[in-house]
């Protein structure tokens, strides 16, 4: 237990720059302040109706949330079979779960990712394969939710003319060519590669460019890896839809599929903390042509937040009791 309360301590009093924050946390404040002065009072966005109905769907959204920290794990899982490390899906469960309370809950100066980085570093046996995995992890969504964009388009391509519709399919490709280029870069010998046995903070890329060779030489492992990880996205984009259908806003499926993607790609911009503000200005921009209020856009998101917090506090007990450094026959685990 002291080493987990040692481990907390270190988390939240992290000596990085705290400016960084503190600025998150001015714009998320102030991005939700600005929202709340044009909305119209919090009880319009709850249904005048339905309310067991209301009341299961929210529940199933936070089911939906867990499933998919579970799928994320099992996409963690493939990404680490590049670096041939084989670990539990249970084990990567119990990181995951514990970076997402330190992104999502507590208000720290480093994000869940390193957490996980470095909780993950002793059962993979590398901090610099641990490094790689969460960064190969992290791309691998930069593909699946462009791809739901369009296909959000392609089910309903009249969502072309509501307002605001371009800036989605904008995200979509401005996130398609940001991640061309760090993968080119990741995979040419000449930039990344040349960093591959350096012994500075520099192995960490060298790493990286390891695991995007091994997917260029092994194609065949891109399938699984894409398909986990375009699984977990459909997730994330169907909590947002059973919240639409839980406050009851006409918003479409096709549109879901079409704007939450969007929506997931903005609230990774690093000038928020955990996306707050930012997620709940983008659905106002996107639903506003749904005849959905500022207050029920926001409400939405903010309830899309509280899901991922609920299934956030799993992490708590692992955060407390902390982890230990495994032996050298814990490294590998059967998959």
């Amino acid at each position: 237990m002291k080493e987990g309360l040692k481990e907390a301590a270190t988390v939240v009093r992290h000596p990085g720059p705290r400016w960084k924050l503190v600025f998150r946390l001015v714009v998320s404040g102030a991005l939700l302040a600005i929202l709340a002065s044009k909305a119209s009072g919090v009880d319009k966005a709850i249904p005048d109706q339905h309310h067991g109905l209301t009341l299961t769907l929210l529940a199933a959204a936070v089911a939906t949330a867990l499933l998919g920290v579970v799928l994320s794990a099992w996409r963690w899982q493939r990404v680490l079979l590049l670096f041939d490390v084989h670990l539990r899906v249970p084990t990567l469960f119990s990181h995951y779960v514990v970076g997402l309370l330190v992104g999502n809950v507590l208000p720290s100066t480093i994000g869940g990712d390193v957490v996980r980085i470095a909780r993950a570093s002793g059962p993979i046996g590398s901090s610099e394969v641990s490094f790689a995995s969460v960064a190969l992890e992290r791309l691998t969504g930069f593909v699946a939710l462009p791809l739901l964009v369009f296909l959000g388009f392609a089910m309903s391509p009249s969502l072309i003319d509501h307002e605001h519709a371009w800036i989605a399919l904008l995200v979509a490709v401005i996130a398609i060519v940001l991640l061309g280029l760090i993968l080119f870069a990741a995979g040419h010998p000449r930039i990344a590669g040349r960093f591959s046995k350096r012994e500075s903070w520099a192995r960490f890329i060298g790493a990286v460019h390891i695991g995007v060779g091994r997917l260029r030489r092994e194609p065949r492992q891109i399938v699984p890896i894409l398909g986990t990880s375009l699984l977990f996205q459909c997730s994330q984009v169907a909590m947002f839809g059973l919240i639409f259908r839980a406050l009851d806003l006409p918003v479409p499926t096709a549109a879901v599929v079409a704007f939450a993607p969007a929506v997931l790609m903005l609230q990774v911009l690093p000038i928020s903390f955990s996306g707050l503000g930012v997620r709940e200005g983008a659905l106002v921009l996107f639903l506003h042509s749904f005849n959905v209020s500022n207050t029920q856009a926001g409400a939405a998101g903010l309830l899309w937040w509280g899901c991922m917090v609920a299934v956030s506090m799993l992490g708590a007990p692992a955060f407390a009791v902390g982890h230990r450094t495994p032996s050298a026959t814990d490294t590998k685990e059967p998959v």
